[in-house]
């Protein structure tokens, strides 16, 4: 394994049609189109004049919510900030949990690397002609609310780098972390955005707003709002850590197309050869190496015909004709802006973690202006031979990037940890705390996993001031307490009474040591149920 290798330990996300990184895999393994088509009464509603843009795009419902007390925003901050902000903190949260840190106890610095689009909800909602911006809420200070509100103190850096600012942004990270300038990183994007895009010939829009990459009818994309945030670390310090590691990024290389492009809008073939074969090399990997390549796949048909151009020159002849998987997230959800890399990033590490590329979608003929070469655009779900995957993002201006991610091989572990366990939930609500012990009877339902592994997932997370613990043996035993019924029949027998008496004192909020396994490792389970409340300015004044 290179020493460059750095761990992904922890996702979160919310994207078009999908609450989270779950459903999110889930809708691009069963071939959801997530793009949204507006009908007039939902325009209006926006204010958005009928044949004022194409009437279609992938939305995330329920932007104008937001745990402000979480986060200890007051209603009236609440109300002024950038939704992109506030969606983007709570998805910080989430990934933070998901690689089982809470920044209060972590032994290290915890940076964040994100960028986020523009502030349309300043530009629509609130302006009124004073152009003095609320302090705080431009796209520059979105790290800086993070690393504030969640307490990081790591290096905080916004990556404005237009559609490719996400996965610039996990390439940033990635280094920082090699450079031992943090411990842990929370990278990734967010866009927010409604359909006021217009369609013209040529541009980056498509009339219905179906992004149809590769495709002899690729006329654009839709611009989508979504988030997604991913947890890195070192793979070392993962490992020794005990932590849960979806997949690993071997290489990331960032770069320019300069002026070798037709205009400053033109992507770059040279530009994009260089920061791919630059990745590469970085990996100590060669074409052969690399089973899919998840594109920028912006859905033009010039811009998709020199992507894969410059893919075929960064190969140089590798792989044999038809052997590489070629898709783009961007067929399914639209263009995320600046959360497109990320989300893309999202899709490789599933892909890679289960041996799955998901069909692209609104592929039927060939772009004829495309050589694939060694590339072909699966049209149903593909098993992938060679788990290991190439990212690319690229930016209006030719600032593009390209990540190398690999599957990871788990070490063998120990067998289970027979006998009970204590799992501890905990909120800032008591309808919160009700929330979680539902959320988490319902995965326990659904997802085997080894309960030790539970319960130190569980005892790593921040201990809020509302609180229940159930003392279980097995997963049945333990949906039922956390539903409120019976943990045994009476003439089983009971929990010890030195663990219940520590669950009680957990409860109550007594300082205590959790019990757990020490070959049990963090799983991802389900994060903080938030509690949102509308903050929404309707219109401008």
């Amino acid at each position: 394994m290179s020493e460059l290798a750095i761990a992904v330990v922890g996702m979160a996300g919310r994207f078009p049609d999908a609450p989270d990184v779950r459903a999110f895999w889930r809708n691009l393994l069963d071939g959801v189109d997530a793009i949204h088509d507006y009908s007039p009464q939902e325009l209006a509603e926006l204010g958005i004049e009928p044949g004022a843009g194409v009437p279609a795009g992938g939305r995330l419902d329920g932007v104008a919510g937001f745990d402000a007390d979480f986060f200890g925003v007051s209603p009236a901050e609440a109300l002024r900030m950038d939704p992109q902000q506030r969606i983007f903190l709570e998805q910080a949260w989430l990934a933070l949990e998901d690689a089982g840190c809470d920044p209060d106890g972590f032994d290290g610095l915890v940076g964040v690397f994100a960028g986020s689009s523009a502030n349309r909800y300043f530009l629509f909602r609130q302006f009124d002609g004073d152009w003095e911006h609320p302090a705080g809420w431009a796209p520059d200070y979105l790290p800086a609310q993070a690393a504030y509100r969640l307490g990081l103190t790591g290096p905080a850096m916004a990556i404005q780098t237009a559609c490719s600012s996400s996965l610039v942004a996990i390439c940033t990270a990635a280094q920082n972390l090699l450079d031992f300038r943090c411990d842990l990183a929370l990278a990734g994007g967010v866009s927010v955005t409604e359909p006021r895009f217009r369609h013209t010939p040529g541009g980056l829009v498509s009339p219905d707003g179906r992004c149809r990459a590769f495709d002899a009818k690729a006329e654009g994309a839709a611009y989508s709002s979504g988030v997604a945030v991913v947890a890195l670390k070192r793979l070392e310090d993962a490992v020794q850590d005990g932590d849960q590691i979806y997949a690993v990024l071997r290489g990331w290389a960032v770069g320019n197309d300069g002026a070798a492009r037709a205009g400053f809008a033109a992507p770059g073939l040279t530009g994009q050869a260089m920061v791919v074969a630059e990745a590469l090399a970085g990996a100590e990997l060669s074409p052969a190496d690399i089973g899919y390549v998840e594109a920028h796949g912006s859905g033009t048909a010039t811009g998709d015909a020199i992507e894969v151009a410059a893919l075929s020159r960064a190969f140089d002849g590798g792989l044999p004709e038809g052997s590489c998987a070629l898709g783009s997230v961007k067929s399914s959800i639209g263009n995320l802006d600046a959360a497109a890399g990320a989300a893309a990033l999202i899709k490789a590490v599933l892909a890679v973690r289960h041996g799955v590329v998901p069909a692209n979608l609104h592929f039927t003929t060939p772009n004829p202006e495309i050589e694939f070469g060694p590339f072909f655009v699966p049209v149903r779900n593909h098993e992938l031979a060679v788990r290991r995957a190439g990212v690319s993002s690229f930016g209006l201006g030719g600032t593009n990037a390209h990540v190398i991610v690999e599957s990871f091989d788990e070490p063998e572990r120990a067998p289970g940890q027979d006998g009970w366990h204590v799992l501890t939930l905990s909120a800032t609500t008591a309808q919160a705390v009700r929330e979680a012990a539902a959320n988490l009877a319902a995965f326990l339902e659904s997802e085997p996993c080894r309960l030790d592994d539970v319960a130190r997932t569980l005892a790593g997370r921040r201990a809020f001031a509302h609180r229940t613990a159930v003392v279980c043996r097995d997963a049945a035993e333990a949906v039922a307490l956390l539903r409120g019924g019976a943990a045994v029949a009476p003439e089983e027998p009971v929990a010890p009474e030195e663990l219940r008496a520590l669950a009680s004192a957990w409860e109550r909020g007594e300082p205590v040591e959790l019990p757990v396994s020490s070959h049990a490792r963090r799983v991802p389970l389900p994060g903080y149920p938030f509690q949102r409340e509308r903050y929404w300015i309707e219109k401008a004044s």
